[in-house]
């Protein structure tokens, strides 16, 4: 069983991973995915490869991370409340920036519909589709699912022996994948079906971490993740499949603490408010920088400086303050006695 400081510790094994993944995403839309939508603008002469395979990896992340508000967790609307508050203020304040940027920078090829945008505000223009502020934000639509489903999960078991829950979710997919592949988007999308492993992951993870579990009690269900996604998916993804089981595996059994450096570290604490601010602005940067002859290379770097600096500014004054302010403001909210208190004898 393992030490509550070196619990402690792993968490920042996380916020290293984290950080490792938003370098690698920022890098990969910075030249692959800006190269695909501008292929007549200048770039740089590197490439970043494989963007859609660090994404499983937040995913993974998520799954594994999401018992922290779990654990102590008494009623369902405090988790609603904790995770509108750490998603909803940074996202805010990243959608409009982007939207004011895109302006200033006259991204026009970038603009979408006015209603739209107005969506965007909820955070579910996914599930309607619509098109995003920002075309990184589709993976916020597959997070907003997973909580819902996480949510679920917890109503009906408490997350405990959530493995057998799991394992019917494993066959849901299966039964999209193999036999229903006309099932409606929205059920797939509601389900998570597309990445659904990924985070089981690390849900799986997580409970060997916390000591409930056993990597032998949890041989046979990382095993049908593996054939799921062996059957439903193409090599690459059973590969990277592979990988996060054994990053995993190296994290719980404290073999990764060497990749707990302070940049990834940093990085990691500031990897949403990074994600939310990165690609169009990003792409406004470079396509304006390199008109005024900064040159792709010049314009690369920076957009990566500005990314960076916007990501820990939303960071530092948005989205941390917001947590505390709401999370207190709701802590206050639920300790109020309810009902009309009892007159006093006499």
């Amino acid at each position: 069983m393992s030490t509550d400081a070196n619990r402690a510790g792993r968490l920042r094994e996380l916020d290293a991973l984290r950080g490792f993944g938003a370098i690698l995403v920022v890098g990969f839309h910075y030249t692959t995915r800006f190269r695909e939508l501008f292929p007549n603008a200048p770039h740089v002469p590197f490439n970043v490869g494989g963007g859609d395979y660090r994404v499983l990896l937040f995913f993974a992340i998520s799954g594994f991370a999401i018992f922290f508000s779990l654990r102590r967790l008494t009623a369902g609307w405090d988790f609603v409340a904790g995770r509108a508050a750490r998603l909803l203020p940074a996202y805010w304040a990243a959608m409009m920036l982007t939207l004011l940027i895109e302006h200033l920078g006259h991204m026009t090829m970038l603009y979408i519909p006015p209603f739209a945008a107005l969506m965007n505000v909820t955070m579910l223009q996914g599930f309607f589709f619509l098109p995003a502020v920002d075309g990184a934000y589709w993976t916020l639509t597959v997070e907003v699912a997973f909580y819902l489903c996480v949510l679920i999960l917890w109503q009906l078991c408490r997350m405990r022996h959530v493995e057998r829950l799991l394992l019917c979710w494993l066959i849901i997919k299966l039964i999209f994948e193999l036999v229903w592949p006309d099932m409606p988007e929205r059920i797939v999308m509601l389900l998570i079906l597309r990445h659904m492993p990924y985070f089981a992951i690390g849900m799986a993870s997580y409970r060997v971490w916390a000591g409930e579990r056993s990597w032998q009690q949890q041989a046979p269900f990382l095993a049908a993740i593996v054939t799921t996604i062996a059957v439903s998916d193409t090599i690459d993804f059973l590969v990277v499949g592979l990988l996060i089981i054994a990053i995993f595996v190296a994290v719980v059994e404290g073999r990764m603490r060497w990749i707990c450096i302070t940049p990834l570290v940093w990085v990691g604490q500031i990897s949403y408010s990074l994600y939310l601010v990165h690609q169009h602005i990003g792409f406004t940067i470079m396509l304006n920088a390199e008109a005024a002859g900064l040159g792709p290379i010049g314009a690369f770097i920076l957009a990566v400086v500005a990314a960076f600096a916007l990501g820990y500014t939303i960071n530092r004054c948005v989205e941390r303050p917001a947590i505390d302010h709401i999370m207190r403001r709701w802590q206050r909210f639920r300790a109020r006695p309810r009902g009309r208190p009892e007159p006093e004898p006499g």
